[in-house]
């Protein structure tokens, strides 16, 4: 080793000790007689010191020829530092520097590397291997190596196996659009990457590897947002021989492990909630329930009164604000400009205030008496000093622009506190969902999801009415993880696809493999798939997961460091059968 201990370990305790460190210059300052330099490397900064009269002048005067990132090696003694920083571990101590080499010279960084900088988000991608030198974003990546390490741990101790699957296989019309990638031993044919390894984990089932995980890159070529990248990282499990209830158990247990091993946090309950629940109480399938304000449905106390907004709405919704009610006109009409936005889509905003003396004002005093407001109070559960907030219009799009307004409110009232984590399982999806484009029905989460039992007749005479048995993990309003217990059987798998709209040929070329497996003695079996670079940005306090990736893509899908994606050259798409040349 070049070095004797790193930049980071270094101690008062260690005075007098002859040390060797190599690191990167993070700062030089020159005063004349003396140089001091902060050499930095991923434990930490230590203090170089050299000083006139008590070292070779040559070796000052080439301590200040050094520049920002280049890589030294200095050899000196450990000493007791005058001007102590207590910012850093290793303030109370600094090296009197007897050999100095330059191992590299560094150009002058596009950017100033620290917390502190001054590079812009595309210009650190692009230098994205000098980005990662900083303290910040080093914390993130050693964040998501600690939980690496922590979800192996847990799971093999819970008797789980790692079993890694093939990264080229088959692609599927159901999901996402994959990425395909040409053959060129079988020109005209097309691997895709995976997706996830669904049909492979539900085959190590099948195989008798009753618990398998991976933690394992997925893909999708799909449009980017903060929390989406084209590939992805997911633990990844399948157990045999189980419930819904044994799964739920298994990985709230995983989740807690996490959360103590990582932050230190013990997670309250996990809540479980009905998705239709979840849909009428907060309009959402992932609901944020840090905080109160659930929806209350007032059709029944509103309607034909004479208020034609209300009364040819399929759905009037409220919720409480609590102590809301001393809100300015200004406040209340910033709200009505927020619910008129393109992105939340309402054409209005209904208020009430609930006076501390007991009488109301409305934006509707026209039509509804203070009887009415009052019954729309009771209705609300809403207090003296309350501020009630109500949309209408259809179902769906009234449900989702409430949970928007909701959210929205959370944040103006300071109600997310980051470090209050509540967990909450959702349970029992609709099976399948109409799609109005291609005008038939499409599984919610995948074809391979099994249908309650009871409801399974319902798929010939009503299918959306069929409930899966599929459960999703919400942490703050943050899908973290989803799953179902599986079709085992080739009946009931043939009997799904043909609901889906699959012809018997369609079924047969796209997942014969599944279904004849399944009638070599199939297990009942599920499982469950963590988003990891979600967890990862949750558990770190940020809404991004390219904080948590060592090369993220940007949100135009391109690595700007590298320049991918990129043209190819015309002989290797002459070697693949390939003739992408613009036509003429």
């Amino acid at each position: 080793m070049l070095r004797t201990q790193t930049c980071g370990e270094l101690r008062l305790a260690d005075a007098g000790k002859e040390v060797t460190l190599c690191g990167w210059v993070q700062k030089v300052r020159d005063k004349g007689g003396m140089v001091w330099i902060d050499l930095r490397d991923r434990y930490g900064i230590t203090q170089l010191i050299f000083e006139e009269g008590q070292i070779a002048t040559e070796l000052v005067e080439q301590a200040k020829t050094v520049g920002r990132e280049y890589v030294l090696k200095a050899t000196g003694e450990v000493v007791e530092r005058y001007a102590k920083n207590d910012k850093i571990p290793t303030g109370e101590i600094e090296i009197k520097v007897s050999e100095l080499e330059v191992l590299n010279a560094s150009k002058v960084p596009p950017f100033i590397i620290d917390n502190d900088t001054d590079g812009g988000e595309e210009l650190r991608m692009k230098y994205r291997y000098l980005d990662l030198r900083r303290e910040e974003v080093r914390e993130k990546l050693m964040l998501r190596h600690k939980m690496l390490q922590a979800t192996r741990s847990y799971l093999s101790d819970q008797s789980f196996m790692e079993v890694e699957t093939p990264v080229l296989i088959k692609s599927t019309p159901e999901g996402a659009r994959d990425f395909v990638v040409p053959s060129r031993v079988n020109k005209g044919e097309f691997y895709a990457l995976p997706q996830s390894p669904q049909t492979f984990k539900q085959l190590l089932m099948v195989s008798g590897f009753d618990r398998y995980f991976q933690i394992v890159k997925c893909f999708r070529d799909e449009d980017l947002r903060a929390d989406r990248q084209p590939e992805f990282t997911q633990i990844d499990c399948e157990m045999s021989f189980v419930t819904q209830e044994d799964i739920l158990n298994t990985f709230e247990g995983l989740t807690r492990h996490l959360f103590k091993q990582a932050l230190d946090v013990e997670v309250g309950e996990f809540v479980q909630m009905q998705y239709d629940d979840a849909m009428r109480l907060y309009g959402s399938d992932k609901p944020d329930v840090r905080f109160g304000m659930p929806f209350v449905e007032l059709n029944a106390v509103v309607q034909n009164k004479g208020f034609n907004v209300f009364d040819q709405a399929e759905l009037v919704v409220g919720i409480c604000a609590e102590g809301c009610a001393d809100w300015t006109r200004k406040q209340l009409d910033a709200l009505t400009d927020f619910v008129k936005r393109p992105q939340v889509g309402a054409k209005g905003l209904v208020y009430v205030k609930c006076n501390a003396d007991g009488t109301f004002k409305s934006s509707v005093d026209k039509f509804y008496s203070q009887e009415d407001l009052k019954t729309w109070a009771s209705q609300a559960e809403a207090k003296p000093g309350d501020l009630i907030l109500v949309l209408s219009g259809d179902l769906n799009a009234t449900r989702k622009q409430m949970c928007e307004l909701r959210l929205h409110m959370g944040d103006l009232l300071e109600l997310k506190d980051p470090m209050n984590f509540k967990p909450l399982w959702v349970l029992d999806f609709p099976l399948l969902e109409w799609d109005e484009e291609t005008e038939r029905y499409h599984a919610m989460h995948h074809p391979f999801t099994s249908p309650k039992p009871d409801e399974i007749p319902l798929l010939d005479t009503d299918p959306g009415k069929v409930h899966a048995n599929a459960y999703d993990l919400v942490i703050n309003g943050v899908e973290i993880g989803g799953g179902s217990i599986r079709i085992h059987d080739r009946a009931t798998q043939a009997m799904m696809f043909k609901h889906l709209g699959f012809s018997d040929e369609e079924a047969k070329e796209q997942f014969g493999f599944l279904m004849d497996a399944f009638e070599y003695g199939a297990p009942p079996h599920g499982g469950i798939a963590f988003g990891f670079d979600r967890l990862c940005s949750m558990f770190g306090g940020s809404d991004s997961i390219r904080d948590f990736i060592a090369f993220p893509k940007n949100t135009s899908a391109r690595d700007v460091m590298i320049e991918s994606p990129s043209p190819i050259a015309k002989d290797q798409l002459d070697e693949l059968g390939l003739d992408l040349l613009p036509a003429e």
